[in-house]
């Protein structure tokens, strides 16, 4: 992802700690000091990072607070070089390129009691969330939170507080999937009408889909702190075919169906281009797909696919553009 979306804010990093091993916390404010367009729990921002490239990241202060926006970004080794960029090179005093605020994360009013699940970095947004909780009477939750290590867990401090007590559960694996947080006690039943809300690796969210199978879909949200495509080494070209003007596209190994299709001159709508938001929802009419997505259920999978994500087990899928 290399542009900005509009429109933009030139705000200024005003403070920098790190929080957890490899995490660094960012504070960013206006120069004048005035309000900043005001954002719900959930929301993230795209920043200009240091190297020229732009990556998401998701506010994890409180909602209420319109003087600053607050961000917690994991070093990633094997990433693009985004987080590192902005890690290394940015300091207290330098101004930064901000897109105004996106959610495709957002609580629903009307729910009451909430399951959070985070792995790792996943924690960010689901940050604002409980904030956000806590200053409504009668709202429930439970955190279920999963890192590798005390030492890599951003936020802990705040999360032992006694006001959390009973309300979150923090689990260190060591990076070891044997010692993996049994989720299946918080998922096997839906009380109090309950949604969950996940955020965190792939294979987390996979483990938190199939387990809450049973549950009504609109009650499930997902959303992935990584960028990028869904990769599998197995992967081969294929083609796509746009169903109202006939033209057909090639859609090479590394290239998603969303860029191939952009490449070709079409706008398409899109938010999260990670498989969670459902704004790429595109209609497909022939041929197999291969879902990577975590949106769409079962029965909707013959007919849609998430075009940010997902590719062709058939030589060519035909779909509704």
């Amino acid at each position: 992802m290399t542009g900005m979306p509009a429109p933009s804010l030139t705000l200024r990093l005003t403070q920098r700690e790190m929080i957890a091993a490899g995490i660094h916390r960012f504070e960013l404010r206006r120069p004048d000091d005035g309000e900043l367009p005001p954002f719900t729990a959930g929301a993230h921002i795209s920043v200009r990072v240091p190297n020229g490239t732009v990556r998401k990241y998701s506010l994890c202060n409180d909602p209420a607070e319109r003087e600053r926006y607050v961000i917690a970004v994991k070093r990633e080794t094997a990433g693009t070089g985004g987080s590192a960029s902005l890690i290394d090179a940015a300091q207290a005093g330098d101004d930064l390129s901000v897109a105004s605020p996106v959610n495709d994360f957002a609580l629903p009013g009307n729910a009451r009691n909430f399951i959070f699940i985070a792995g790792g970095i996943g924690i960010t947004p689901i940050m604002a969330m409980i904030r956000e909780i806590a200053a409504e009477d009668g709202k429930t939750f439970k955190l279920y939170y999963c890192t590798r290590s005390p030492e890599a867990t951003a936020f802990r401090e705040e999360l032992s507080a006694p006001e959390f007590r009973g309300k979150v559960v923090m689990h260190h694996d060591g990076g070891d999937p044997e010692r993996m947080l049994d989720l299946w006690p918080a998922l096997e039943e839906r009380r109090n009408l309950a949604h969950i809300y996940c955020c965190g690796p792939r294979a987390l969210m996979e483990s938190v889909r199939d387990m809450s199978g049973h549950w009504p879909q609109s009650a499930v949200h997902f959303e992935s702190f990584v960028e990028g495509k869904v990769a599998k080494p197995d992967d081969k070209p294929f083609t796509v075919k746009l169903a109202r003007s006939g033209e057909v596209i090639e859609v090479p190994v590394g290239v998603t169906i969303l860029d191939a299709v952009r490449a070709a001159g079409h706008d398409v709508p899109s938010s999260c281009e990670s498989g969670t938001c459902g704004t790429c929802r595109t209609t497909l009419l022939e041929g197999e797909a291969d879902h990577r997505d975590l949106v769409l259920g079962d029965h909707e999978r013959a007919s849609n696919i998430m075009i940010c994500v997902s590719r062709a087990r058939s030589a060519q899928l035909v779909i509704d553009r």
